[in-house]
């Protein structure tokens, strides 16, 4: 009887746990459509050309689609109207570089493995049926391995990748349909018109449309990574000297230069894809994209001194630099900072506006001198003193402010090679602004890469 009742009381329980669970549902998903609410309409705000991008992917595919609603159409392509629908999902990317190198890859890959497919099927069907299917399977064994090959050589990688892989899967499935099919010529005709019909209503979409280049968001990129530096620059030192400032600066100037350190892959991203933009805007046809490159890896270098100075900045809480030896590396410090500060903000600003810099060269000569005395008033403390842990962590920290003022020497020459080869005008820019409060006075501009879908249809 005991058991019984135990056994009644867990199904009562049970039972009411379920109408528990049922009657909390509607808040559960309500709570989720509101979470999920939040983050588009962050995601939106973030970059709103995402929103544009998603109705002109919906405009495109819509666009193609038409060979299947209007019947005149689809008589004269049949079923292999559906290739231009897959074309136009596979080939849209959020760039106009993204678009066109995918475009171009998939259409130059069809056509030339359509034709070198075919032109392997005749040759194989010279010596008789005997011969045929060897043939046909040594030219599928020797292209499809050669081109594979290819693949492994980083530039057709990066840039033929895609194409090389629809080239492969092209010239096999001719290579083998034409065995036993003799309308394969039709159907290979039909695919390669449709999928062409499907990237130039991609491309069209993609360009003419509230268009994305590649270009601009690389070459605002590679400043804004500049400035972001020149952020952590001024903010650094008046915190690690606690030099009392009108207002404290915010985190985001101090932990802006984080996301330097991640920025390799999407700078390598963009400057493949604006290789194959056309000329647009303020930049003309063959732009040196390969140099926002080394300026972007110097600037990474930069960041990864940054990001030892920056623990630092905890480090001195606990460890305190003595008063005597702060007050002689203030000044020396001060000029030191202010000097690559102004160089640095230059570069970004003469990026920014294409023009060439002007006075970033005798900034950083003032940020040597400086840097080059700070080293010296050490070196005299360091004799002076008995006690050399009191020293060390300043001796550091002054080591690493040098590495930053040669790693920015190096930027700004990187600088003025990009301005030689992309032509920047020589008129002397406006100074650029230097950061007067703790206040972000401009959003931050996000730079969307979409990595293209390795799916090979």
């Amino acid at each position: 009887m005991a058991s019984q009742t135990v056994d009644t009381d867990n199904k009562e329980g049970m039972i009411f746990h379920f109408r528990g669970s049922i009657k909390s549902l509607p808040g559960k998903l309500m709570a989720k459509l509101v979470e999920f609410a939040k983050k588009t309409k962050r995601l939106g705000r973030e970059d709103p050309r995402r929103i544009i991008h998603s109705f002109k992917v919906g405009l495109a595919i819509a666009l193609v689609s038409l060979f299947y609603y209007f019947e005149p159409l689809y008589k004269g392509f049949g079923i292999s109207a559906m290739w231009a629908v897959l074309t136009v999902v596979v080939v849209f990317e959020f760039s106009v570089g993204g678009t066109l190198s995918r475009g171009l890859n998939r259409g130059l890959a069809t056509f030339l493995a359509s034709a070198l497919g075919f032109g392997a099927h005749h040759l194989a069907s010279l010596p008789g049926e005997k011969g045929e299917p060897i043939l046909l399977g040594l030219f599928v064994f020797l292209l499809a391995a050669a081109v594979s090959f290819l693949r492994f050589f980083p530039e057709m990688k990066a840039r033929y990748d895609y194409g090389l892989m629809i080239f492969i899967l092209t010239f096999s499935l001719i290579s083998v349909s034409a065995y036993h099919d003799d309308e394969v010529m039709r159907i290979a005709y039909e695919r390669v018109i449709t999928i062409l019909i499907g990237i130039f209503t991609a491309l069209f979409v993609c360009i003419f449309i509230c268009p994305v280049w590649a270009g601009d968001d690389l070459h605002s990129l590679v400043a804004n990574n500049i400035d972001k530096l020149a952020n952590f620059f001024e903010a650094f030192v008046p915190l690690y000297l606690k030099i009392s400032q009108e207002g404290e600066p915010e985190m985001t100037f101090l932990e802006g230069y984080k996301c330097v350190l991640n920025s390799k892959q999407t700078e390598e991203s963009l400057a493949n894809f604006a290789g194959w933009e056309p000329g647009h805007g303020k930049f003309r046809f063959r732009h040196p994209w390969k140099k926002y490159l080394k300026i972007g890896s110097q600037t990474r270098d930069c960041a990864y001194r940054i990001e030892s100075l920056n623990g630092y900045l905890i480090l001195n809480t606990e460890t305190q630099i003595p008063e005597e030896i702060r007050g002689k590396m203030q000044d020396a410090c001060i000029n030191m900072s202010s000097e690559a500060v102004k160089a640095l903000k230059e570069l970004a600003f003469s990026i920014k506006t294409m023009t060439k810099p002007c006075s970033a060269d005798s900034h950083i000569t003032k940020s040597k001198i400086a840097a080059k005395n700070l080293k010296s008033l050490l070196s005299a403390s360091l004799c002076k003193e008995t006690e050399i842990s009191e020293v060390m962590q300043a001796i550091t920290v002054v080591s690493l402010l040098v590495d930053v003022v040669a790693c920015t020497e190096k930027i700004a020459e990187s600088v003025q090679e990009l301005a030689s080869f992309a032509k920047f005008k020589s008129e002397k820019p406006k100074q650029a602004p230097l950061r007067t409060s703790s206040k972000i006075s401009e959003p931050e501009h996000v730079i969307t890469i979409h990595q293209p879908s390795s799916l090979p249809e």
